[in-house]
């Protein structure tokens, strides 16, 4: 019988490591009115970090940068940090503090999932776009 991090879909196996993932992607056309609330990783190009290992030391910065949590096609609601267990709006005046908190990090000099989150953070940030999270 499985166990309960088994069964569900949020956990996925790479290169013999398991993690519980957070995504981020970056939204090239942004609407408000748009849906968000379909889980759409290849569609934003998204790349993954382990939510266990990085989100409960990021947590305290990440409560000072203004986020949208998405709840219905339409429906944005302004909040601070990102929705842990849902999906997130991240707009682009809150990306640079995102991109620091990130880099602040030790681990972002050797972990390859961190090098490439910072990456397309800094994308988003050069061409002014919102990004997208998806939460465990």
């Amino acid at each position: 019988m499985p166990g309960f991090l088994e069964s569900w879909a949020f956990v996925f196996s790479i290169m013999g490591e398991t993690m519980i993932k957070a995504e981020f992607g970056i939204i090239e056309n942004f609407d408000e009115s748009a849906d968000y609330t379909e889980y759409s990783p290849k569609k934003y190009h998204c790349v993954a970090i382990d939510d266990d290992l990085y989100m409960n030391d990021w947590w305290n910065a990440l409560l000072q940068i203004d986020t949208f949590n998405v709840y219905t096609k339409g429906v944005l609601q302004p909040q601070k940090a990102l929705s842990r267990w849902g999906i997130t709006i991240i707009p682009p005046s809150s990306l640079p503090a995102l991109l620091d908190i990130v880099l602040s990090d030790r681990r972002s000099k050797r972990d390859k999932r961190l090098i490439a989150f910072a990456g397309l953070i800094h994308q988003a940030i050069i061409e002014n776009k919102y990004m997208i999270h998806y939460g465990v």
